[in-house]
């Protein structure tokens, strides 16, 4: 869980920076394109091709396309429609998805887990819940859009990591799911992106660079790595402790305007929902 942890507190700074230097700003295509592409030099001189079937590689970049890929594609329109705090308000249904793809794909249903996503999903409503303006309905079906993707890319890496039985450290492997996303992010790039609204200064190259080697780079890495080590439970909370988490950033650095009371109580929901998730199972099962 560590890494889950680490990593959020990582991807904490990347809603605002997005938000607030890149967003109408820089062409989201060449945004992703630039982030991905830059996550990729790390991994990508890492990949072996021995130890790993042509099929495990097919499924890895599937994986890498539609987490990193298609996910960033979604994300980064959802920025031009909402503001930060109504963005990462609209990730509130991430762990819903992850528990019921996860018990789709293992023919069960686990109430516990879904119960304490529920109350993460609660908590973070309870953060930010505020007025909403015009894009409201086209930025929520956007950032949903993007939910799903990340959603199907947690389960997806998390179970065929747990049903292969692979010799290789992960990062040999983990070039496989960039290279997904690098196609992904190319043929976007190539069809839709805007040549007149490239990064121009230093600020905005500063934050690809970032949001590219680190918070893309090592993030899911690190976070992929994570999800394989704890219960779905768990991986579905941790996704709405981004909430909190980027809310905090916002204030501390960009003082916008949140309800403490709010965020405060809905901080303490998301961390009922943790316990709920570790220990009633074990009791009524």
């Amino acid at each position: 869980m560590i890494y889950l942890i680490g990593v959020t507190l990582l991807w904490s700074f990347s809603f605002s920076l997005i938000g607030v230097y890149l967003s109408g700003q820089v062409d989201p295509y060449i945004s992703v394109f630039s982030r991905i592409a830059l996550a990729s030099l790390i991994f990508l001189p890492f990949i072996r091709l021995k130890g790993i079937t042509p099929k495990l590689a097919i499924k890895l970049m599937a994986i890498g396309a539609t987490q990193l890929g298609l996910m960033y594609l979604f994300y980064y329109q959802s920025f031009l429609f909402l503001s930060v705090p109504e963005v990462l308000l609209f990730t509130v249904f991430t762990p819903i998805y992850i528990t019921l793809i996860y018990d789709l794909l293992n023919h069960n249903f686990s109430p516990w887990y879904l119960l304490s996503a529920a109350l993460a999903v609660l908590g973070a409503i309870v953060i930010q819940f505020s007025g909403v303006n015009e894009g409201f309905f086209k930025g929520f079906l956007i950032v949903q859009g993007a939910n799903i993707c990340m959603a199907l890319g947690q389960v997806g890496y998390k179970v065929v990591m747990e049903k292969e039985q692979l010799k290789l450290p992960q990062h040999h492997i983990f070039g496989w799911f960039y290279l997904g996303a690098l196609i992904v992010a190319a043929i976007a790039c190539l069809l839709m992106a805007d040549l007149n609204h490239l990064p121009t200064t230093s600020v905005q190259w500063s934050i690809l660079i970032w949001l590219g080697m680190i918070a893309s780079g090592l993030g899911y890495f690190l976070w992929n790595l994570g999800a394989c080590k704890v219960n779905p439970g768990v991986l579905a909370i941790m996704n709405n402790a981004l909430i909190p988490a980027g809310l905090l950033v916002n204030i501390l650095i960009w003082n916008r305007d949140t309800d403490l009371q709010r965020l405060a109580l809905g901080g303490s929901i998301i961390f009922l929902s943790l316990l709920v998730n570790e220990f009633l199972p074990g009791r009524f099962s």
